[in-house]
């Protein structure tokens, strides 16, 4: 039993002895990890020590080898039945990953689309809700992350900072428990990344829960409530982040560390 459910918090992500493998390369080994209802979580480690694999099987872009997840209470992927796990049909995990917003590192933006269309596609035809309240808050979402007057405008036209806010407010757009983010600055230019930062500061504050995978360590620093550190496909340690960051107490986060400041 987590800590959260000890003391009767509210759980957005439960993860228990999740395992995936690829071929003979076992990427993630018996994850366990509880994320509470607007807490932020950022995810930091090596590169191929699992991260971007841990978020893409807790929205079930990647099958599960073993374990469960469950958001905001619901078996992702799966039904339970008689103890026995049933993968869910193709229609039924969409339909839980309409709920689940998901920031990728290279924006994953329809290009035929408008930044409105590209925002208002998946609540129209994933959750099917009424047009006109869909892309008046479509509108407010754009507005919020700062390019409201880029609505009618297409990705290409549009610089990468601009389509990761875009991608952002797709995200919000499904009215979501928790949002994923895998790298969300990485295949920015330097000088973007701040600006994609402050709105993923801004989301913080506003009770939505977060798992960031993310290099920007100062960023994990500032924003998150719990840093977890991953590596060779285990969570090593994990903890505020003035312990896990300031105060690392395993040799393999100390080794992580030293090497990125």
């Amino acid at each position: 039993m987590s800590a959260a459910e000890i003391t009767g918090e509210a759980i957005a992500v439960d993860v228990r002895g999740v395992r995936k493998s690829y071929g003979a390369n076992e990427v993630l080994r018996g994850i366990d990890l509880t994320v509470r209802t607007g807490e932020v979580v950022a995810a930091i480690g090596p590169s191929g020590s699992g991260k971007s694999t841990l978020l893409r099987v807790l929205n079930h872009l990647e099958t599960l080898d073993a374990g469960t997840v469950r958001i905001d209470g619901e078996l992702i992927g799966y039904r339970l039945r008689r103890n026995v796990l049933h993968p869910l049909s193709d229609r039924e995990v969409r339909r839980q990953r309409s709920h689940i917003g998901f920031v990728f590192q290279q924006f994953n933006l329809f290009p035929h689309l408008t930044a409105l269309e590209n925002v208002t596609l998946a609540p129209l035809s994933a959750q099917g809700r009424p047009r006109a309240g869909v892309e008046r808050e479509a509108r407010e979402l754009l507005e919020r992350v700062g390019i409201g007057e880029l609505a009618d405008v297409y990705p290409r036209r549009l610089s990468g900072g601009q389509q990761q806010r875009v991608a952002i407010a797709r995200a919000l757009a499904l009215r979501p428990g928790v949002i994923l983010f895998d790298e969300p600055t990485s295949a920015l230019d330097p000088e973007l990344v701040g600006e994609v930062l402050d709105v993923i500061r801004d989301l913080a504050h506003r009770g939505t829960a977060l798992v960031i995978v993310t290099h920007e360590i100062g960023f994990a620093r500032e924003v998150a409530d719990t840093v977890v550190f991953l590596d060779a496909g285990a969570i090593v340690e994990q903890g505020p982040p003035a312990d896990v960051l300031e105060h690392p107490r395993h040799p393999r986060t100390r080794a992580f560390l030293s090497r990125v400041r």
